[in-house]
């Protein structure tokens, strides 16, 4: 009840937030199951149905023969991690607790560490995934094939910056939210079915011809998903796409929805849960 709170250094403060933020995002592990093990089974459970999905489907309408020089499942797995890595931190952030939420009653908690957490959690538990999926393809069925990478570091890339964009376009959601709580919700979710075509996980954009890539150059996802796989296969230069603009799409979101939470926090409303 009675504490004397202590004034502490920069890098004790530093150390403090990045307490919270761990203890946060166990939390935040641990909510779809109670052992944190099951839930990264069952993000590997969905990882793998949309994999083996995804090879059905190009083998019955033939499009296996458009696919780049080199192993099959590595291309359809450069768009499938991306776009779930993308597509989960986008819902993550966009649901995590707002500045109406119980938890900020608690004294150390905020809606910053809330954010960082969910960025945090997601990411751990999409990279825990991409590993685990990995390793059992390259043991039980090619083994090998993923020295066979061109560049690990940049596929690597890609998939953080995935991560990243998926985050900030969740942050202006999340600012957005409570203000416009029909709308957002509609335009979140037709955004993320959206991104089943748009993210470019079925196709090259060197394919593409002018009109089409039109329809697609404006997502910050198919950016990353195109150039990944000019960073996992040697014979493919991506000229139609640039992680560049992923890059600067993320922060200037990011930007905008830093801005938006900071003002929706100052007008924060305990009936805000009730609209939702």
């Amino acid at each position: 009840m009675f504490q004397i709170s202590a004034p502490r250094s920069r890098f004790g403060s530093a150390i403090y937030i990045a307490e919270l933020i761990y203890h946060n995002s166990v939390r935040s592990v641990r909510k779809s199951h109670g052992n944190a093990m099951i839930a990264i089974l069952m993000n590997m459970l969905q990882t793998i149905v949309f994999v083996m999905a995804f090879y059905v489907m190009f083998q019955i309408l033939g499009l296996r023969g458009t696919a780049l020089r080199g192993d099959f499942m590595i291309y359809i797995m450069t768009g499938i991690f991306l776009y779930m890595t993308h597509s989960k931190t986008l819902g993550a952030v966009s649901s995590s607790e707002g500045p109406a939420s119980p938890m900020m009653q608690h004294a150390p908690m905020n809606t910053a560490i809330a954010i960082a957490a969910a960025m945090v959690s997601t990411l751990y538990i999409q990279l825990m995934s991409l590993a685990a999926v990995l390793f059992v393809y390259d043991v039980a069925f090619a083994p090998g094939v993923l020295m066979e990478i061109y560049d690990p570091v940049g596929c690597m890339g890609m998939v953080l910056l995935a991560w990243f964009s998926g985050a900030a376009i969740g942050m202006v959601i999340l600012a957005a939210k409570p203000w416009f709580p029909t709308p957002v919700g509609i335009i979140s979710t037709v955004y993320q079915r959206a991104n089943m075509i748009a993210s470019g996980k079925m196709f090259v954009a060197n394919t593409l011809p002018p009109f089409m890539l039109k329809m697609f150059d404006w997502n910050p996802l198919f950016h990353c998903i195109d150039q990944s796989r000019g960073f996992a296969f040697l014979d493919y230069n991506p000229r139609n796409s640039s992680w560049e603009y992923a890059l600067y799409f993320s922060i200037v979101f990011i930007m905008i929805g830093l801005m938006g939470e900071f003002y929706t926090r100052k007008h924060a409303s305990a009936s805000w849960g009730a609209r939702r």
